[in-house]
């Protein structure tokens, strides 16, 4: 009820808000399908050459606990699976967060990764960030269902 007020008292004060409120659906859309493509694409680089993922999961890549076999496993699972979701905007959140995850243990297990790619990284985070904040938008399956339930 106070975050209804709240929006209805900056509608009237601040113009320029009912603009934002309506790029924000092709925004998200935006971002959801940059990230999805981003990691779909390193999902399928995985996939290209299983020997190699081993590989550099086994010797490059320190994944704590988890073996090597199974960390490329997950990894590439996420990569593939997470992106369809992001993409479509169902369960965004939780594609989200387990893309953030996902991205997190990448910085995390990889100490020899340039600089340039840790950027990389830490932007891809924010943007997850901003989706596990705001959802996917309003045009998503997510919204789509909630408007289905919640008339």
């Amino acid at each position: 009820m106070m975050e209804l007020r709240l929006r209805a008292w900056l509608a009237r004060c601040l113009p320029w808000s009912r603009a934002a409120n309506a790029l924000r659906a092709p925004l998200t859309l935006g971002v959801r399908l940059f990230l999805a493509d981003v990691f779909f694409r390193a999902g399928m680089t995985k996939l290209a050459d299983w020997d190699v993922t081993l590989a550099l999961f086994t010797d490059e890549y320190q994944v704590p606990v988890l073996p090597p076999m199974l960390a490329a496993l997950l990894a590439t699972a996420c990569e593939i699976l997470l992106p369809m979701l992001l993409s479509l905007g169902l369960a965004t959140r939780l594609a989200a967060l387990g893309l953030f995850a996902l991205n997190l243990m990448a910085v995390i297990s990889y100490p020899a990764m340039p600089e340039i790619a840790r950027q990389f990284h830490v932007y891809w985070g924010m943007l997850l960030a901003l989706l596990l904040a705001y959802g996917g938008g309003g045009w998503s399956v997510d919204r789509f269902l909630l408007r289905r339930l919640h008339p």
